[in-house]
């Protein structure tokens, strides 16, 4: 089968990334000796300079990963949660019925830098330096600026000039949009980076201590610090058409910590799929596939009209049970077990039929019946506000086929020679969410807009509670054995680009970059995670490489089919360990950045 391009496939290491100076920077390391952490987060790093409207260093972070050594799967949570002054009273009182998707209200502690400095403390090799280097280097003397960032910097140029100058000191110098191309550099950044370092490396020359000294300037010293000037000292114009200071404070950093956790899991056939638990969406995956488990799928071609329809209408049962069910489990209980039983499988599995489905069909798990009608109720009632010219909710691949040149987070994958593999899907922070910090160079995070500003949901804000995040890397076992590390941005859209990813893999034999250039697709039926919770019954956006037969049975089964231009829809990475210690990876052609490296 022809491919865009080549299956990478080594032993000593393979990094695959959605920007090909991330993936270099992360194969740096391994050449300098480090593990597949080290190496996950120089990529990281690099990610916040190179696309900046898609993550930035006040984002937030989960991670999937197996370690050669401890022989287990572990979920690294660096999603930060809710300020302890963000209560649904506060925002009422502030006229909103629902969290701005962005500006300073729709900030929760930045977790990404935190979680990256807990795994190179407790699993990598390198130096701090060594991995924050190329990242620093980039911000410094600059990187080639990708046209996509010139283009969201110049659709944002009015709400920089007047309403987010700090922005617009970093992003618009001289007063100009910054050229595609050509080397673009953040100074304030760099700086922050590089006293960051100065005050790890005066902790002494223990490697670890410096780690511990970097996380306490985050948290505990001059980066929280201004963070909360701010957000109390700043008006910033945010998606509700007003401006509203920030609610998030120093002591709100101060008392966080990333934690790992025990993931998710669920088995499919000879396989088991590792991922983040119920706070965030990556259950929805899991779900699917015990739905799945009973459609014999392997005698469907792999873009067959058949294969999608089953797929989709599967992942619709999944995501209305997201809606009903997930939220933060140390604020609500959720029924994990029942969702990914068997029997809970069979039932929900009964309801596809021929058709596509219309509705929004929770599952009816027992003691929770008033839960999910409340629910449904909530969902029934959500207002559609117009935007205004702040930028909201998450960049995602739907508005890159409307507009052509936006983005929607980003992701990493790698594999080392020793077997530890990781999977990391790092976002929020981006230049749209809201205004620089002019002491640190970066904007915070807009991630509460996935709150609800509903009493009783699982997902309903409190303070200290973690939003019901949308990133969702995926670490996958074989016959008991880990086998790949796979992931993309997408907002909604990640869990089901991925479940075409993995199926085709599984059932049809193909390599990673046969199936990720095969036709993806998706759907929006159910509500939105972002602001304004939008959602479209039945909608199902698929690649029109599929096909004109493909295209009409879709439609004639239902479907309300929205073609997408080919090599428009997804931004899938990943990465393979075979039985043998072959390692494999590969990048999306989308979007043309992505690079997978390795030998």
């Amino acid at each position: 089968m022809f491919t865009t391009r080549p299956e990478i496939l080594g032993t000593f290491g393979v990094v695959t990334s959605t920007h090909w100076l991330a993936t270099a920077s992360g194969m740096a390391m391994l050449e300098k000796g480090g593990n597949a952490f080290d190496a996950c987060a120089a990529a990281a790093f690099v990610l916040q300079v190179v696309e900046p409207h898609l993550v930035g260093p006040a984002g937030d972070m989960p991670a999937v990963f197996y370690s050669a050594q401890t022989k287990k799967v572990e979920v690294l949570c660096a999603q930060g949660p809710a300020p302890q002054a963000a209560t649904i009273a506060a925002y009422k009182a502030l006229g909103l019925d629902m969290i701005p998707g962005s500006g300073l209200l729709a900030t929760v502690v930045p977790g990404a830098f935190g979680g990256w400095m807990t795994l190179l403390r407790d699993h990598g090799r390198l130096r701090l330096r060594e991995v924050l280097e190329p990242a620093i280097g980039y911000f410094e003397n600059g990187h080639p600026m990708l046209p996509r960032v010139s283009d969201s910097i110049r659709e944002l140029t009015d709400l920089f000039t007047h309403e987010w100058p700090t922005s617009g000191a970093v992003y618009l110098p001289g007063g100009n949009v910054p050229e595609a191309r050509k080397l673009f550099a953040n100074k304030a950044a760099a700086a922050t980076y590089r006293r960051i370092l100065d005050e790890a490396e005066a902790a002494g020359s223990d490697r670890q201590e410096q780690i511990r000294a970097a996380y306490d300037a985050w948290y505990k010293g001059f980066v929280a610090e201004a963070m909360d000037r701010f957000c109390r000292s700043t008006e910033a114009m945010d998606s509700s058409g007003r401006r509203n200071k920030g609610l998030l404070t120093a002591d709100d950093m101060a008392r966080w910590q990333p934690a790992y956790e025990t993931p998710a899991s669920a088995t499919y056939h000879d396989w088991e799929v590792f991922k983040i638990g119920p706070w965030g969406q990556g259950p929805v995956f899991l779900q699917t596939l015990k739905i799945l488990e009973g459609i014999d799928l392997g005698s469907m071609g792999p873009a067959s009209p058949e294969f999608v329809h089953s797929i989709v209408e599967a992942m619709k049962l999944a995501f209305a049970d997201r809606e009903a069910y997930y939220g933060d489990p140390d604020f609500v209980k959720v029924p994990l077990a029942t969702l990914l039983s068997e029997d809970y499988a069979a039932g929900r599995r009964s309801l596809i039929g021929e058709r596509a489905s219309l509705e929004l069909r929770p599952g009816i798990v027992p003691g929770f019946e008033a839960q999910v009608a409340h629910a449904l109720k909530a969902l029934g009632a959500i207002a559609q506000p117009g935007e205004t010219s702040a930028a909201v909710g998450e960049p995602t691949m739907a508005s890159m086929v409307a507009a052509g040149r936006k983005g929607d987070t980003v992701h990493i994958d790698v594999i080392d020679k020793w077997g530890n593999m990781i999977a990391a899907t790092p976002s929020g922070g981006w230049l749209q969410s809201s205004p620089v910090i002019p002491e640190l160079g970066f904007p915070l995070n807009s991630r509460a807009q996935m709150f609800w500003l509903e009493e009783g949901l699982p997902a309903s804000l409190a303070p200290g509670k973690r939003p019901r995040t949308t990133l969702t890397p995926s670490i996958a076992f074989e016959r008991g054995e880990p086998r790949l590390a796979f992931g993309t941005p997408g907002g909604d859209q990640q869990e089901q680009w991925q479940l075409g990813l993995f199926l085709r893999r599984v059932h049809h034999g193909l390599n990673l970059q046969e199936a990720i250039d095969l036709p993806l697709f998706h759907t929006q039926h159910f509500p939105s995670s972002f602001y304004p919770r939008g959602s479209r019954p039945g909608h199902l956006m698929i690649e029109e490489s599929i096909g004109a037969a493909a295209l009409a049975e879709l439609t004639r089964r239902g479907h309300v089919v929205e073609k997408a231009p080919a090599w428009t829809v997804g931004r899938l990475t990943a990465a393979e360990r075979d039985g043998n210690g072959l390692l494999r990876a590969a990048p999306t052609p989308r979007l043309m950045q992505a690079y997978a490296a390795g030998r």
